[in-house]
């Protein structure tokens, strides 16, 4: 029976194993929810060979302990790769985003949606999946005035952008041909300083390729940007994903260490980070922190704080 499940344990961990170290060779994307979740399946499997190694004594249990430890350690590696220490909380000017997917059919929890928006004291306010704040807008609209989304410069209702101040400039475009409009940005001046606020909602990174293009798409539209950049969304993945680790390096985008869990909300801090928000020098991130209460999404809302540099 011990050599049986010895056995038994090997066989599932080497094909996880297996499974996690295949981003090495190559990139196939019907693999992203395992490389999304490498850090989670890592621990997993070094706690499966320790458990393999207890009941024998074998070289092949400490080769996959080895190998184990190695692939999380070079995913924590990953997480960190494009983090900067946040910036000190004193730091002035300080400015406020929120970002939040709603989850568009969450009609139930529309009223405490509004009061969470209207009481969040955040300059911008970037929501996906929209529709349930539609019936909250004529008491939004009066704490903020200026909108994109949902009706106002397109029809569909998955992104929405509110703001305190007036647009300098504005633009909605398609990242593919999968969704229409899920990419906003908006130039505000802030107290002198233009910056370009970014919302993106992109498709999941198992839908094929898409999920690649659409940060391509992304990467065009942000190397002409001139304005500092702040940009937030639901990204359905987490850094770890290499064509995210690559989008961050094509485009000097910045997060804090280690981001917030958003997914799924019933593993709460054990869950992972695929909303982020990501800044561009002269930017700094002071602050990203989880809402405490989805409010029946099936993601957690970011509020984040942030600062430009001197």
């Amino acid at each position: 029976m011990r050599d049986t499940l010895y056995c038994v344990i090997c066989v599932l961990t080497t094909c996880l194993l297996g499974v996690l170290a295949s981003r090495y060779v190559t990139h196939m994307w019907i693999l992203a929810f395992f490389e999304s979740l490498q850090t989670h399946f890592g621990i997993a499997c070094i706690f499966a060979a320790a458990l393999a190694l207890l009941l024998r004594r074998h070289w092949y249990a400490m080769l996959m302990l080895c190998v184990a430890i190695g692939i999380t350690g070079h995913s924590v590696l990953m997480l960190r790769a494009h983090a900067v220490d946040a910036a000190p909380q004193t730091a002035v000017p300080s400015y406020r985003l929120l970002s939040f997917n709603v989850d568009g059919d969450n009609f139930d929890n529309s009223q405490r949606i509004g009061d969470l928006i209207a009481n969040s004291k955040a300059d911008v306010v970037e929501i996906f999946e929209a529709p349930p704040v539609l019936s909250q807008m004529q008491r939004l609209t009066a704490i903020y005035p200026y909108r994109i989304g949902c009706g106002v410069m397109m029809e569909e209702c998955d992104s929405l952008l509110l703001s305190k101040r007036p647009f300098v400039s504005q633009s909605v475009q398609s990242l593919s041909g999968l969704w229409k409009n899920r990419f906003i940005m908006a130039t505000i001046d802030m107290d002198g300083h233009n910056i370009a606020f970014a919302s993106a909602h992109l498709t999941k990174p198992y839908f094929d390729d898409f999920h690649d293009d659409e940060l391509h798409a992304l990467s065009d539209i942000l190397k002409v940007t001139r304005e500092p950049v702040l940009l937030a969304g639901d990204f359905n993945a987490s850094v770890c994903e290499p064509d995210m680790q690559a989008f961050l390096s094509r485009d000097g985008l910045q997060h804090v260490f280690p981001e917030p869990a958003t997914w799924p909300v019933e593993a709460a801090g054990f869950g992972i980070a695929i909303d982020h928000v990501f800044a561009r020098p002269p930017l700094r991130l002071k602050s990203v922190q989880r809402i405490a209460d989805a409010m029946g999404s099936n993601h957690y809302g970011l509020i984040t704080d942030f600062t430009i540099a001197p």
